[in-house]
């Protein structure tokens, strides 16, 4: 067999499944609202479990609906006939996924689900099977022709998209945000592309604070303790009125000026470049490269005027956020 036809063999399992997943398409219905509704009231655990490649699916599902704010887990079909049923509470909602929805493994958990009146939600492909007929609220797969004939194909693929469907509608409903993802996402690169502001910056003692009357020799100690190479200048009111960078004490140096007599105000830049702590710190970097600086002082939205952090181009690189 040459190359080309492995090619065209890639391009009829991909069509057979957009045929799929296009008949799926059609195929959602009141019974789609039905189930949204159900999990986003569900105040206990939703639970996943299907036999073979379904099972596969069903932890895929579990763990994007994990991702979006509703406690999910999938359930091995085997283990629950051997005391795994005791996992589920009559709080929970049951999602069980079955081609045939005829499959030995699944019809003890039926039972269960129906002889404890726990919501049982079917994703299945046949009307006239048991799990179709068990269940409260039912989402049926259409049917499909599977890639080669024997391999679940097509209809996982339905199966998988249903499950996405499921996890998006519950998510713009809660209003689940990129801040509410954050904190389910705390590592890898995501985690640190949603990481704000207030995250990274330096607070407290370590803000190199001076007041606007202050003598240059004493300010130049505190730029050097605080080792940050910028001094944020406050008035009586400790409101932010300026910064002094160690760039701008250079060219003044070089100017060959008495720097140390001078006072911070003499000095400094007015109106600093400021940016709100629940920004994401990415917009930061961003800023800072657009204006050719490497910190900015940190405020809250109540009070624009006063600094609450400093970040540092160095705080954002050591985050990985790029």
């Amino acid at each position: 067999m040459n190359k080309k036809k492995f090619q065209n063999i890639a391009k009829d399992v991909i069509n057979l499944e957009i045929k799929a997943l296009q008949k799926l398409k059609k195929n959602i219905n009141y019974s789609f609202d039905q189930a949204v509704s159900h999990i986003v009231n569900c105040r206990s655990k939703v639970i996943l479990c299907g036999v073979g490649k379904s099972g596969i699916i069903a932890s895929k599902i579990a763990a994007t609906l994990s991702s979006v704010g509703t406690p999910s887990f999938s359930l091995s079909a085997g283990d629950s006939s051997h005391g795994d049923l005791g996992s589920i509470s009559k709080k929970d909602i049951l999602i069980l996924i079955s081609n045939s929805g005829e499959t030995d493994e699944l019809k003890n958990i039926i039972q269960y689900a129906n002889r404890n009146k726990i919501l049982l939600i079917c994703i299945v492909s046949k009307k006239d099977s048991l799990l179709y007929k068990a269940a409260d609220i039912k989402l049926l797969i259409p049917k499909t022709i599977e890639a080669g004939g024997i391999v679940p194909t097509s209809s996982t693929t339905a199966q998988l998209a249903l499950g996405d469907a499921l996890a998006i509608a519950i998510m713009k409903y809660k209003k689940f945000d990129k801040m509410d993802f954050k904190k389910l996402h705390p590592a890898g690169n995501l985690g640190a592309q949603l990481k704000t502001v207030e995250d990274i910056m330096l607070v407290g003692n370590r803000i190199p604070f001076v007041s606007q009357n202050l003598r240059m020799k004493e300010a130049l100690k505190i730029l050097s303790a605080k080792n940050l190479g910028v001094l944020i200048v406050q008035n009586k009111q400790k409101k932010t009125i300026g910064i002094i960078t160690d760039g701008q004490i250079r060219r003044f140096n070089q100017k060959k000026l008495n720097i140390q007599s001078m006072k911070v105000s003499e000095i400094m830049t007015k109106k600093p470049i400021s940016i709100e702590k629940d920004s994401l710190a990415a917009k930061a970097l961003e800023l800072m490269n657009s204006k050719k600086i490497t910190s900015l002082s940190v405020y809250n939205k109540r009070n624009k005027n006063k600094t609450i952090g400093i970040l540092h181009i160095h705080n954002i690189l050591q985050s990985n956020i790029t």
